[in-house]
């Protein structure tokens, strides 16, 4: 289904075609994010993504954009804990063209001063204006309780104070480093076969030898006791985010641990979502999420709640943890929710760049790939005891980490604590 080709550069090469589709989605990946960074150069990773846009030796910025646009595809970058990703969906006929761009921006971007300067200004402003966002800085202060001390509990965009400082050198210098072969995934998904991926891979990446240090700072065991975070702005909504360690990416109940984010808070179905707002009317908006990691991992509940109802909220949604913990789960919901993970998971992977993010990230982490076939066999061998175990080993109340946006008053704050234990 999958064919991969490593290259004596350690360049890998993934690919699925999927000749009924007539889209191609490519996908460059270097295996370096947030958490390669270090105090100085917090925002690196994110800082570089942006620069890579600004013009190659063979593009000028304009012409990146319009030679994808232009024959309409789509085009765009993210930048993450542990890879940045430059990608696009373009017609099939197209997707010689896009992946010359693509590698282009990868190999030999002009990283110069003036367009480092001139984005400096824009980046700052992205990280102001998720400070802004309530919604956005809660996430920020609970990763600053789960990872304390670590690159992993710092902003992904970095501060006003690094990014003001970082010249373009120091880019330049990033990319050496990290944009090397060794470090790089290419990932293709739709109507094109991987023979011809592979020939296009080669011609472009030839003579490109550079090599760096690629080093991350491991993560340490989570300390024990429950933490809060609490931070007053004049707004009409509570923002909360409460998150304890969870499972690396490769860990053996990562599926069970899927199968439990489902129940809890993964869609319309879920406990959060009808004992929170359904049948309580405390929040517009409760969810659960999981992000899974190297090393490390975390189990997330989000939730936009009425300002006066906040310490009710938070009670609520301790019970369903604890509940989940204690007793099993009934044999018709443990079926929806393993259901609606498959749908959702097939559903996805039918889109040519869903599959390409599938299969690139895979390998950009963990340097291998998992067959869907595999997945579904391991999503289906998930018991209701798994789901408990796995709820009983991450909820415990000396494990809970809980950060709060809005008008939080000294009593509210009380009460919140005491329901943590604190």
């Amino acid at each position: 289904m999958y064919k991969r080709t490593d290259l004596k550069s350690k360049l890998r090469v993934i690919s699925h075609q999927m000749k009924d589709r007539n889209s191609v989605a490519v996908g460059l990946w270097a295996g370096v994010g947030g958490r390669y960074e270090h105090e100085q150069n917090k925002g690196a990773a994110h800082f570089l993504e942006h620069i890579l846009f600004k013009g190659t030796k063979d593009y000028k910025c304009a012409a990146i954009k319009e030679e994808i646009e232009g024959i309409g595809g789509s085009l765009n970058a993210f930048t993450s804990e542990e890879c940045t990703c430059y990608f696009a969906k373009v017609p099939s006929k197209n997707a010689v063209k896009t992946f010359d761009v693509l590698s282009d921006m990868i190999i030999q971007p002009l990283i110069t001063k003036k367009d480092v300067n001139k984005e400096r200004g824009v980046i700052l402003e992205e990280i102001k204006m998720y400070y802004d966002l309530p919604q956005h800085l809660v996430r920020d202060l609970l990763d600053e309780l789960l990872w304390s001390g670590h690159p992993l509990g710092q902003n992904l965009a970095g501060s006003l104070e690094t990014v003001g400082a970082m010249s373009y050198q120091d880019l330049r210098d990033f990319h050496r480093n990290y944009y090397i072969p060794s470090n790089i995934v290419v990932s293709v998904c739709g109507g094109m076969e991987h023979g011809k991926i592979l020939n296009l891979v080669k011609k472009k990446f030839k003579g490109v030898t550079r090599t760096g240090n690629i080093l991350c700072q491991k993560v340490k065991s989570a300390e024990a006791g429950p933490k809060v975070k609490f931070f007053k702005k004049d707004i009409e909504q509570m923002h909360l985010a409460l998150g304890v360690i969870g499972l690396d990416r490769q860990h053996k109940d990562r599926y069970a641990l899927g199968v439990l984010n489902i129940i809890l808070g993964g869609n319309m179905s879920s406990r959060l979502f009808n004992e929170v707002r359904e049948k309580r009317g405390l929040a517009y908006s409760v969810s659960s999420g999981v992000k899974s990691l190297k090393d490390t991992g975390a189990f997330i509940v989000r939730a936009g709640v009425h300002n006066e109802k906040i310490v009710d909220a938070v009670d609520v949604i301790l019970k369903e943890l604890k509940k989940i913990s204690q007793k099993k789960v009934g044999a018709s919901e443990f079926k929806r929710a393993k259901d609606y993970l498959l749908g959702q998971t097939l559903l996805s992977l039918e889109d040519t760049a869903e599959h390409m993010f599938w299969l690139g990230e895979s390998v950009v982490s963990t340097n291998k790939v998992e067959t869907l076939e595999s997945a579904i066999k391991k999503v289906r061998s998930v018991t209701m005891a798994d789901v408990q175990r796995v709820a009983k080993a991450l909820f415990k109340k000396d494990h809970m980490n809980l950060a709060l946006v809005g008008p939080i008053k000294k009593d509210q704050e009380k009460k919140i604590q005491s329901l943590l234990g604190l």
